[in-house]
């Protein structure tokens, strides 16, 4: 296990290396099921989740056979209702002496998710022995980023080693990175412009780099190194650029990205979608800049942009 990376559905086709082991007592197992709670956000609230259909992937199982995957919301003032908690666990199979350790399993996992601010808490699988006792062998706990304020314990936990070191490196400038697979890096400004504008590149049959949102406020110095990340990557062929100018004055920007495009240097093609406060004024500077930077081009509209970023990446690659 140490010399192989872990790939799962959560980790992508990468994988984690392997550096810690969890050596634990060998178990008989009768029967495997699954067991987890986390925030349905169609229903706003906190939701158990349960199959008999344990010891394998939670998803391969909603995709085959989605009635087997039962659900049990939870009050967000009174938690868990251990009486529905038992009508569930007896649709499990569980009955008897079983049915009420399930229900306390339950019980403990839901208190436990509150306490500990996790936005999934997981069991898989959660097991029958011969001998009859339900047990909990293997968990996966995500928490809430940001109540680690509070949870300092689970913050110690944290291990940089398996985190993205661009990722890690964003957050020191305030920078919210993803590191993707494809080929055309985005720097943009808010999280539902950056989704969408992944999309569109997308649209126009291309494929995002990265997820990049460098805020509302970015300086100077953000802004060169949110360049620099995506620059590091060999993978990059073209980058997009688009801004709606609020908080953060179009001409701001635009002095940004020449300053940091000539202290880093581009050999990749640049298109810039500049949108809203001062925007004829960044225009000009971008258009001043454009003899010292020839990978730039500007564009008029977000599906002009992912257009020309597309052309000339897929023209940089051949």
């Amino acid at each position: 296990m140490l010399s192989n990376r872990m790939v799962s559905n959560q980790t992508g086709a990468e994988g984690l290396e392997v550096n810690r082991l969890l050596v634990a007592a060998a178990v008989d197992i009768e029967r495997e099921l699954y067991l987890a709670i986390t925030t349905d956000r169609a229903r706003e609230t906190n939701t158990l989740i349960a199959s008999a259909e344990g010891g394998v992937e939670i998803e391969a199982v909603a995709e085959s056979n989605p009635d087997a995957i039962l659900k049990l919301p939870m009050d967000p003032l009174d938690g868990l209702d251990r009486a529905k908690a038992a009508e569930l666990a007896g649709q499990l199979g569980f009955e008897g002496d079983q049915l009420e350790q399930a229900v306390d399993i339950m019980a403990r996992l839901s208190e436990l998710f509150v306490e500990k601010d996790a936005s999934l808490a997981e069991i898989n699988p959660l097991i029958v022995t011969p001998a009859g006792e339900v047990m909990a062998i293997d968990a996966k706990f995500n928490f809430d980023d940001n109540a680690l304020f509070r949870q300092e314990a689970i913050a110690d936990l944290f291990d940089p080693t398996e985190e993205n070191a661009d990722e890690l490196h964003a957050k020191k400038f305030g920078l919210s990175f993803v590191a993707l697979d494809g080929n055309i890096g985005c720097l943009v400004n808010g999280a539902g412009l950056a989704m969408s504008t992944m999309d569109i590149i997308k649209l126009e049959g291309g494929e995002p780099a990265n997820f990049l949102d460098v805020g509302g406020d970015a300086s100077l110095e953000a802004i060169t190194e949110a360049f620099r990340i995506i620059l590091s990557e060999e993978k990059v062929t073209g980058v997009l650029v688009n801004i709606f100018g609020g908080i953060m004055q179009c001409d701001r920007i635009a002095q940004a990205i020449v300053t940091a495009a000539k202290e880093i240097g581009f050999t990749v093609p640049l298109v810039v979608r500049l949108e809203g406060t001062n925007v004829e004024a960044a225009r000009a500077i971008l258009e001043e800049a454009r003899s010292g930077l020839p990978t730039m081009q500007t564009a008029g509209d977000l599906a002009d942009a992912a257009r020309k970023v597309t052309t000339a990446a897929a023209v940089a690659v051949s």
